[in-house]
């Protein structure tokens, strides 16, 4: 079939991987004008090991392997390290594999088929059925799905998968308005390359303030201002840097203790910060016509769960499979793919709320109760 694809994350090129090497001819649509390798490290667990392993690239992975969260520690506003974070927080069991995200990105677009192909900077700006417009989608009858770019190219695919993640233009378009299904869990997330730290050595550390956090995370010879804090909901335009890194400077006014006011710069200078808000993504379902969601865009788990990849290999994996399996049936595949994937989904959302509470405590008073309960024997003391 012609499949397209839109969104070239982990999910995006997870899904063009997996229906790409079982012979369909894929197009992936980006709207960034290359990949993007940005990111904290990332987390496969559980069964997406399995999935990774059947992907052909569980070897390579591994090789990339990293284990900076177990390096990560709370510090006090001198730096003296308080307390680590527990293992328990971190992973699973040992079998789970922490890598850079740049690194998983390489590897799932190093290992697209030639039946794969990426066009970047352009994005699906209205579909239709035979012409008219159906709520975005074919239902039956017409045979394919007619596209229009923002590019102003037009195109008639089999099937399109939307896997353009939190904020997809795809489930907009097909499902309705985001604030319908989207879940706000109270947090912001951003993340700014700070080039002034790179060489130095020692631990992550970790800094709080009521409701807030400021770090930096070393790895590989990088390192990066990572930032959290805990905010109502937020309008914003979620291709405007300057509004964004705004909405994290104000955030943080008022604060200078520790090295805030050093990180802030580092976010206020980066091209390519990044900025994001902590929400879920609830839909009774993940498909509609010949149009299906794949990844963050169809059930974002947050990424305070620290499972939004390993749904993204599991969902496409499946996908893939089941439509195999129908005889390229997309009704049936669609409806199997979903009820394999719906249990991960519902384990991973549901693991969101402890960890934001250890990460983010609302008063001194709690975040000095955090770091005496991680103090004790056994409970992550340094």
């Amino acid at each position: 079939m012609n499949i397209l694809v839109s969104g070239a994350g982990i999910a995006g090129l997870a899904s063009a991987l997996e229906l790409g090497k079982r012979g369909h001819d894929v197009t992936v649509v980006e709207y960034a004008r290359r990949l993007r390798f940005t990111g904290t490290p990332i987390d496969i667990r559980g069964d997406a090991i399995e999935t990774a392993d059947r992907m052909g690239l569980l070897a390579k992975i591994q090789k990339q392997r990293v284990r900076m969260s177990e390096l990560t520690q709370f510090v006090d506003s001198e730096g003296e390290p308080v307390a680590r974070i527990p293992m328990a927080e971190i992973s699973d069991s040992d079998d789970d594999i922490e890598l850079l995200r740049e690194d998983l990105v390489r590897i799932l677009a190093d290992a697209l088929p030639d039946t794969a192909a990426i066009r970047f900077r352009d994005s699906i700006e209205a579909l239709t059925d035979g012409g008219v417009d159906v709520g975005g989608v074919d239902v039956g009858g017409g045979g394919g799905v007619d596209v229009r770019f923002a590019s102003g190219r037009t195109g008639r695919y089999d099937l399109v998968v939307g896997a353009d993640g939190q904020h997809s233009a795809v489930r907009r378009l097909v499902f309705g308005p985001e604030e319908d299904y989207l879940r706000h869990l109270g947090v912001y997330f951003a993340l700014a390359d700070h080039p002034g730290e790179a060489q130095s050595e020692g631990a992550n550390s970790i800094y709080n303030v009521p409701g807030r956090m400021a770090g930096i995370f070393r790895y590989q010879g990088k390192a990066v201002a990572v930032f959290q804090f805990r905010s109502e909901r937020i309008d914003y335009d979620h291709h405007d840097l300057d509004a964004q890194k705004k909405i994290l400077m104000d955030a943080f006014a008022g604060y200078r203790s520790w090295r805030i006011l050093e990180l802030l710069d580092a976010a206020r200078t980066d091209p390519g910060f990044y900025f994001t808000s902590a929400c879920q993504i609830h839909l009774p379902s993940w498909h509609r016509g010949r149009v299906v969601l794949v990844g963050d865009a169809g059930y974002s788990p947050a990424f305070l769960s620290g499972r939004g990849t390993s749904l993204a290999l599991t969902g496409a994996r499946f996908l893939a499979e089941e439509l195999e399996r129908c005889g390229n049936d997309h009704t049936a595949a669609f409806a199997r793919y979903e009820a394999r994937q719906r249990p991960y989904v519902t384990f991973a959302q549901d693991r969101v709320y402890s960890g934001r509470d250890r990460m983010l405590p609302t008063t001194w008073a709690a975040i000095a109760a955090r770091n005496k309960a991680l103090q004790a024997p056994g409970a992550g003391a340094p």
